[in-house]
């Protein structure tokens, strides 16, 4: 069996890469010549596609449909395209295939047509000063786009320029830049400004260049120096916490930085603290100031020691140096000063009582201008209550009038002045001293029996004691523990009468033996615990009464009347006269209501012609009216039944508490017709009530009376719906009523 062998392509056919030269000028330039073994009559038609030709970009390609030739219509750039891939085909003229399609490929040869180019234009480095040489600071690289592969893409590194000291130097393969020699110091020169060149061809082609700057950072290798040795300065005495001045220094690392920043010290001459110096931030310098008030009369200059260093410590490298110093002279200017109360405040004591134009104190002030000749003045500042007197040139103070307890201007028994002293300097200074005067107690009274009365039982053991008490106007210690005791003048009462002590302000008084019902009256001697102490013999007014079984009084009725037995003879004259002027009172009172109802009476009838309702409008009684019925209870006036004996009796205000009530009160008058009659009635229950002293009763005085003349206005006004009220007697009041009898009548 034969095999078919393989077809052979024909050589003519297939068609090798084609290279052309970018930036080819000679347009168009033949590339190649393209033919088809297989020859038709009449030939072959040719024909190319691809980039370049058909797409884009369109028109650099073409070819001669006959011939089969290839051209290069436009120039080339590999940077842009390194080479074209075609289609090229073979066909008959009746376009069919002769061919099968083959590739046509055309390569662009690189030419060195670019520039390197620096990825910037300023490459920035910073590298410290003193560093040592290899110290690498920064890298420049640039770019190259021509074809790496070949030389025009091989770059070399070189600095053209960077002064004459040649401080640092480049690798020419990777542009790493780095020191080359040591020296480096910010103080001489802190910038430098290096110019790097980058070139292709291995350094021999095309070039281009860039600048490199690089900053020396500072460090701590130059201490402060003060700009001279000796500074002079002045302030004023008694100033505090005010700059008096500056010393200069200068620092050559860099101006705001740590090793720049100085730190000041007081070495010597300041032993009590009065002087402190700062930094200012901005200027570097030292600022001098007081913190202590200073006294020209004490010290009048200052000589202080000086001396700065950095806030960083200097490097290691840095060879070491003393400290800076420097002197300060302060001189103290002398100025007027205040006067000083040197004891402020002032504390004395001064006896209750004390006569005035007394010399209690001579408080003075001091001058502390001891190198002027002044003259101080005083006044008194403050004294409310006007006690005291000073003498303005010794600063004597004096009495003015007692001082007395108790008083408003006393706190806690400390009564307060403000004094003023003042020198005659231009312009004059004061100062202001406090005065502060304990007002000793002085024990001038006695106490006093509180109350100087009282009931008791006369039968020993069963309600035969009263509590007693007593009360003293003096302060403490003057005051109680209080001392009660039967008087010794009368040995006698201590056969039937006892005092024990209760507490520090009572006492008890106890019956030892059966008394009989009555009063008593007892001398009594108290005594308190000043010093010294005070007594003062007073009686007490007992009344004993008929005891019951539980030692209480029976007898209601005896015991207050006896209780009256309490009251001084003084007292019972206030109260009579009391009594009596408050009766003519009252009298006069209701006499003078009588007369205003006959005024009235005779006056609505003598009045000229007037408006009718200002003649009824005028109503002068003062009685509190039909609205007014908190003052009184008019039933119980006029119906005094309800209120029977049997009733519980309204409780006496006016009768002693330890008093009874009267066993039959008053009763009421029955239809009182005038309120004279009524008042009389009450004076006369008053009087011939034996169970009560005379303080006077509980009388009521707001009964208005019956009978009037002149009736209420209400009655007018409750008449539109009484059909049995007669009003014709408005007729008979004159013509001025007439109109009113018209309507009513």
């Amino acid at each position: 069996r034969q095999h078919e062998a393989p077809r052979r392509v024909k050589r003519a056919w297939v068609i090798p890469p084609i290279s052309v030269s970018e930036n080819h000028k000679r347009i168009p330039h033949l590339l190649v010549q393209i033919k088809s073994d297989k020859q038709q009559p009449g030939g072959v038609i040719y024909s190319i596609k691809g980039p370049g030709v058909d797409e884009e970009p369109l028109g650099i390609f073409s070819i001669d449909k006959f011939s089969g030739k290839v051209f290069l219509n436009a120039m080339l750039d590999r940077e842009e395209n390194d080479r074209y891939r075609l289609r090229a085909f073979a066909l008959d003229l009746g376009g069919v295939t002769l061919e099968d399609p083959t590739d046509l490929e055309i390569i662009v040869v690189d030419q060195n047509d670019n520039r390197p180019l620096f990825r910037q234009d300023v490459f920035t480095g910073r590298v410290v000063e003193g560093a040592e040489p290899g110290t690498c600071v920064m890298t420049v690289d640039a770019t190259d786009a021509d074809d790496p592969d070949t030389d025009n893409a091989a770059l070399r590194y070189s600095i053209l320029e960077q002064g004459t000291a040649a401080m640092f130097s480049i690798n020419a393969t990777t542009g790493e830049i780095c020191t080359a020699r040591p020296g480096l110091d910010r103080e001489t020169m802190g910038v430098y400004n290096l110019t790097v060149q980058a070139a292709d061809m291995s350094g021999d082609g095309l070039t281009t260049t860039a600048m490199a700057v690089i900053y020396l950072e500072d460090i701590n290798d130059n201490p402060p120096e003060f700009t001279k040795e000796e500074f002079s300065m002045e302030v004023e005495e008694q100033a505090a916490g005010v700059d008096v001045g500056k010393v200069f220094v200068h620092d050559k690392d860099l101006a705001g930085s740590p090793s720049w920043l100085a730190k000041f010290t007081i070495l010597e001459g300041d032993p009590e603290g009065a002087f402190a110096i700062r930094t200012d931030p901005h200027t570097n310098d030292g600022v001098l100031s007081v913190v202590k008030p200073l006294d020209h009369e004490v010290r009048d200059r200052f000589e202080l020691t000086v001396s700065v260093q950095n806030e960083r410590p200097l490097e290691p490298s840095v060879p070491t140096s003393p400290r800076a110093l420097a002197t300060v002279r302060v001189r103290v200017r002398d100025v007027n000063e205040a006067p000083v109360f040197r004891e402020n405040p002032r504390r004395i004591s001064v006896l209750e009582g004390t006569p005035p134009g007394t010399a209690i104190t001579t408080y003075t002030a001091s001058d502390p201008d001891t190198h002027q000749i002044q003259t101080l003045s005083y006044a008194l500042l403050y004294d409310p209550a006007d006690w005291l007197q000073l003498d303005p040139h010794s600063g004597t103070v004096r009495t003015k009038r007692e001082l007395l307890h108790p008083s408003a201007f006393l706190q806690g028994g400390w009564y307060i002045a403000l004094l003023l002293a003042r020198d005659d300097a231009e312009p004059p200074l004061s100062a202001t001293g406090t005065l502060s005067i304990e007002i000793l107690e002085v024990n001038d009274h006695a106490p006093q029996l509180q109350p100087p009365a009282g009931v008791l039982c006369g039968r020993p053991g069963r309600g035969g004691t009263l509590l007693l008490g007593a009360t003293d106007d003096d302060r403490p210690p003057h005051g109680a523990p209080f001392h009660f005791q039967l008087s010794p003048q009368n040995p006698q009462l201590a056969r039937n009468w006892s005092i024990a002590r209760f507490n520090v302000t009572h006492a008890v008084l106890a019956v030892l033996a059966e008394l009989p019902e009555g009063p008593y009256s007892l001398p009594l001697l108290l005594r308190d615990s000043g010093t010294p102490p005070r007594e003062q013999q007073q009686l007490l007014n007992v009344s004993v009464c008929h005891c019951g079984r539980d030692g209480t009084c029976l007898d209601g009725v005896l015991a207050a009347a006896t209780a009256g037995a309490g009251i001084t003879l003084g007292a019972l004259m206030i109260i009579l006269g009391s009594t009596i002027l408050l009766l003519v009172l009252v009298a006069l009172g209701a006499a003078r209501v009588r007369g205003r109802r006959r005024a009235l009476r005779k006056g609505l009838l003598q009045r000229s012609r007037d408006d009718m309702r200002d003649n009824i409008l005028n109503y002068d009684e003062q009685g509190g009216g039909e609205e007014d019925q908190d003052a009184y209870d008019i039933n119980q006036l006029r119906h005094p039944e309800l209120f029977s004996p049997r009733a519980k009796p309204p409780l006496r205000r006016d009768a002693p508490l330890s008093s009874g009530t009267p066993l039959a009160p008053r009763k009421l008058p029955s239809s009182p017709s005038d309120i004279e009659d009524f008042i009389n009635e009450g004076l006369e229950a008053a009087d011939s009530d034996p169970s009560v002293p005379p303080y006077d009763t509980a009388l009521i005085y707001d009964y208005e009376g019956e009978g009037s003349v002149a009736s209420p206005l209400s009655s007018i006004v409750s008449s539109l719906t009484d059909e049995d009220q007669d009003y014709d007697y408005l007729s008979e009041w004159g013509p001025r009523f007439r109109r009113l009898a018209d309507l009513y009548g």
